[in-house]
C-alpha cells in the first residue's frame, strides 16, 4: 500500500516508518540548503517559514518567473544531504521539522536528531529533477531571495512527492551506514582473493 505523509507531520505518522520503505509526500515542501542552515544556526537567524511537522529539501532548483509574477519550477534536484551533517542535528530541534529529504545518506549526528526530536530522513532519487518538479502544483512563496536562486527557501505545494526512500528513522537505524558495513564485509574476501593476485602491484 503506497504511504503518504501529509503536512504538517506528527510524530505518530512516524512511529511506523522503517528505513528502506517508500513513502510520498503531500502538502508543502520548502527547499533549504547549506546558507540557510548556516544562517540558523551560525548566525542565530529566525526562519522565515514556519517548519514545525513540516518537510525540507536538500535541493538547489531552477525556477522561471512567468509574465504575470508568479514562479514556476522548472527543476527540483536533490543536493548531497551530508553537507548540512553539522547543522541538521540543531537545525531539527530548533525547527520542529519532521522530514528531511536530499541525496546519499546522513550521518550519527543527524541520526541522534531524528531520534530525539522524532524525524526521518529520506533519500530523493537522483537524475529525477524534472519529474520531482511535476509534482510542484504551486510555489506558494520565495524567501531570503537575496542568497540567489539554489539558496532561496522556495515554499512549494507539492502532491504526491517521491519517492522518497527513508535513510534514518525514529528509531535510530540509518540505512546507509548498515549498507556499508554489509558491503565492507562482502568485500575483504574478494580484495584479499586479489591481493594474492597482484601482491607485486605496490
Amino acid at each position: 500500500m503506497k504511504k503518504t505523509l501529509t503536512t504538517p507531520i506528527r510524530d505518530e505518522d512516524l512511529e511506523s516508518l522503517n528505513v528502506g520503505d517508500v513513502v510520498y509526500l503531500t502538502g508543502t515542501l520548502v527547499t533549504c540548503r547549506d546558507v540557510a542552515h548556516r544562517r540558523l544556526i551560525e548566525l542565530g537567524r529566525e526562519l522565515p517559514v514556519d517548519l514545525q511537522g513540516g518537510a525540507i529539501f536538500h535541493a538547489g532548483p531552477i525556477v522561471r518567473q512567468k509574465d504575470d509574477g508568479e514562479y514556476e519550477m522548472v527543476s527540483i534536484g536533490p543536493t548531497t544531504s551530508m553537507r548540512m551533517e553539522k547543522f541538521e542535528k540543531e537545525f531539527i530541534r530548533r525547527t520542529g521539522v519532521k522530514l528531511i529529504v536530499g541525496k546519499g545518506g546522513m550521518g550519527p549526528e543527524t541520526q541522534e536528531g531524528c531520534v530525539e526530536n522524532k524525524a526521518v530522513h529520506a533519500i530523493f532519487p537522483g537524475g529525477c529533477a524534472v519529474l520531482a518538479a511535476t509534482k510542484v502544483e504551486k510555489i506558494e512563496a520565495a524567501e531570503w531571495t537575496d542568497l540567489g536562486m539554489p539558496e532561496t527557501l522556495w515554499v512549494n505545494r507539492v502532491r504526491d512527492f517521491g519517492p522518497l526512500i527513508i535513510s534514518i528513522d525514529t528509531k535510530g537505524k540509518n540505512l546507509i551506514e548498515e549498507n556499508k558495513a554489509v558491503f565492507n564485509e562482502k568485500k575483504k574476501p574478494i580484495l584479499e582473493r586479489i591481493n594474492q593476485q597482484v601482491r607485486f602491484i605496490k
